[in-house]
């Protein structure tokens, strides 16, 4: 008799060849597995806060007694926000340390480097810290999903801004030449209509650049009187300060992911930064009208207990708790822990407000649906504290 048929007889064929056992890898009635990058180093270091803030909230989950009786092992590996060693920490997570799923691996460039891996692995790509649009193609890849609001609607919102509010727009936008920068840029462009000749002066930058210095140069040399800056941390804390330098004044844009006080506003200098404008959907740290809420107080607690040296100006703090909280809520909530269960419960969210988001603004997914947060407020900083303007607008209507 064949080993094969030996096994079919026994029966012991239908717990060694069980396809669904692979839908379990990384879980355990007794724990989870769970898989992040994170650039600790590198050009887009000043994200490691997000990083830091999920491994700490999950570390207390587990002095908690985990989720519904399962702790935590999370397991964060630093990519350096480079692409190719993306891949290589994805595949150490996947195959060699058998996570369950993927959470909040960050940037765009590098999660467009193990998008189709990801799906092809049938393994949960969850809530990835990029507003990229790609993120929510559950037809097509129906293993990823994404947290924050998408850069092309946040870029279509500065567009009309200017449209409605200034008067002879000269338009320059300075864009990461990635995905990234792409996304904003042409969210943007389409936001202008028929009015795209209003751009007089369009400059990409690598992410190995040194500085964005020869940039703003000519831009100012331009004649623009409106900059879009769609940069991340460190290059937007450059736009910033060399703008103030050579006294160019423009109507500055400032994309949300580098609108961080302490990371971004401060190394820039907060004079040089008053009047710049930013789309906001969480709730700004350095804001006191936050200070009262129930949500705040949540997280300066976490953050006292947790990260009592961090630098709650930093938003990304915030960020991280709030993509922690909504973790939580989904396993928790999750009846069907296999692979495929875990997915789906992440596309059954609804109506869930975390503590740090903007109040009136929700979690929403759906099997159709993973753009979890659609609406963003305006806002302008005004020397110390970023203050909201406007209505809330809702992509998603």
């Amino acid at each position: 008799m064949s080993i094969k048929r030996f096994l079919l007889a026994t029966g012991i064929a239908a717990l060694t060849f069980n396809p669904a056992l692979a839908d379990t890898t990384g879980i355990t009635d007794t724990s989870i597995k769970i898989g992040n990058t994170n650039p600790y180093s590198g050009p887009a270091s000043a994200y490691s806060a997000i990083g830091k803030t999920i491994t700490a909230y999950m570390k207390m989950l587990n002095r908690q007694g985990g989720i519904n009786g399962r702790t935590i092992e999370f397991i964060s590996l630093d990519d350096g926000y480079s692409p190719p060693r993306t891949v290589q920490q994805a595949r150490k997570l996947v195959e060699q340390e058998k996570v369950a799923f993927l959470f909040q691996t960050l940037g765009t460039p590098t999660n467009s480097a193990i998008h189709k891996y990801m799906n092809q692995k049938k393994t949960p790509h969850l809530f990835v810290a990029t507003g990229a649009s790609k993120w929510g193609q559950p037809k097509k890849f129906p293993w990823t999903m994404g947290f924050q609001p998408t850069y092309d609607v946040e870029g279509e919102i500065y567009a009309k801004f200017v449209l409605e509010n200034v008067k002879d727009p000269k338009i320059a936008i300075l864009f990461q030449n990635d995905d990234y920068g792409k996304d904003y840029r042409d969210g943007f462009l389409r936001g202008l209509g028929d009015k795209k000749d209003l751009v007089i002066s369009m400059l990409p930058y690598e992410v190995t650049d040194p500085t964005v210095d020869s940039q703003i140069l000519a831009m100012k040399d331009s004649g623009a009187n409106v900059f879009f800056n769609i940069t991340i941390p460190k290059f937007a804390a450059q736009a910033i300060r060399k703008s103030c330098e050579i006294g160019w004044k423009p109507l500055h844009l400032l994309n949300n992911v580098s609108s961080s006080v302490g990371s971004v506003l401060k190394p820039a200098g907060l004079d040089c930064s008053k009047e710049i404008i930013t789309a906001q959907y969480q709730r700004d740290p350095t804001d006191p009208q936050w200070k009262d809420t129930a949500g705040y107080k949540e997280w300066s607690a976490f953050m006292d207990a947790e990260l009592p040296d961090a630098d709650r100006s930093d938003i990304n703090y915030a960020y991280g708790y709030n993509a922690s909280k909504l973790l939580h809520h989904t396993l928790q909530n999750c009846k069907d822990m296999t692979r495929k269960g875990i997915m789906g419960c992440a596309a059954n969210i609804q109506g869930l407000q975390l503590p740090m988001v903007l109040p009136g603004i929700t979690v929403n997914t759906s099997a159709t649906d993973f753009y979890p947060i659609q609406a963003e407020q305006l806002s302008k900083f005004d020397g110390q504290k970023w203050v909201l303007f406007g209505n809330i607008i809702d992509a998603s209507k």
